[in-house]
């Protein structure tokens, strides 16, 4: 009786004993470490959308999306309308003879494997066709224009019944920290259904249980990583393409890359 009634006081003490000290005497708790910077790495053109003198000649239409704000630490948006139906007819479009099976990476790139049981789906890295580069610049937009901030290349996602569907996941690197300072910062997915896909399936994103299925063009937005320096990133952005039951889902992963914050 006493051996257990010790072992509660002292779960009692360990419980309160950090944030008392952070009021109290916050010089005794330990610092979160903080990140430790490097150069830049090369830019790989490959996988990042990079601006050049063809988007400075392409006129794009106006922006009418709606954002809402779901969750302030990790940032997630909800964003009503950022593609139009035109859009979303021409990524379909685009994407339908140039489909290759999806593979899960590992060690930050250093591994690359096919695994159904885990990613059961199929990818297409679009070509920068001008209704792409205009929703690359919309990504950006979105996000501020950041500093050492870049837009991956976007990739079309399908995933057809009975079995397309993603295992639950990250979009960082198993480690749980940004590499040297950079990373992938941000993810952006979005439905992309022209209304003739018939699909049930549904998605489990951060920090909402169960899984959603959006309307056409609506997304979802979230930043990976926190911003105190430190280059940890948020558990909270474990998320899954849910399995598809019927039909074929077909979605929008728009990946932003850079220097973590």
């Amino acid at each position: 009786m006493y051996g257990y009634a010790a072992v509660v006081c002292l779960a009692g003490v360990l419980f309160w004993l950090d944030p008392i000290l952070r009021v109290m005497a916050p010089s005794l708790v330990p610092a979160t470490p903080m990140l430790r910077r490097t150069p830049r790495p090369p830019i790989n053109e490959a996988l990042l959308a990079l601006e050049d003198a063809v988007d400075a000649g392409i006129e794009c239409p106006a922006d009418s999306y709606t954002v809402h704000i779901y969750n302030k630490a990790p940032l997630v948006l909800y964003v009503e309308d950022f593609l139009s139906l035109d859009e979303r007819k021409h990524l379909i479009d685009i994407s339908n003879l140039i489909y290759e099976p999806s593979t899960i990476t590992h060690n930050g790139g250093g591994s690359v494997q096919r695994n159904a049981l885990v990613r059961d789906s199929e990818v297409a890295v679009v070509p920068r066709t001008d209704v792409v580069r205009c929703i690359e610049a919309r990504a950006r937009r979105l996000q501020g224009w950041r500093d050492d901030l870049w837009v991956e290349r976007l990739r079309v996602q399908r995933y057809v019944a009975p079995s397309g569907h993603y295992g639950y996941h990250y979009d960082w690197s198993r480690s749980g920290a940004a590499t040297g300072g950079w990373g992938r910062v941000s993810s952006l997915m979005v439905f992309v259904d022209d209304g003739e896909l018939d699909s049930s399936a549904s998605t489990s994103v951060p920090l909402k249980g169960g899984g959603t299925a959006f309307p056409p063009g609506n997304a979802v937005f979230w930043e990976n990583f926190r911003p105190d320096g430190s280059g940890r990133a948020y558990e909270e952005t474990w998320h899954a393409g849910l399995r598809v039951e019927d039909g074929t889902k077909v979605g929008l992963n728009i990946w932003s890359w850079g220097r973590v914050d």
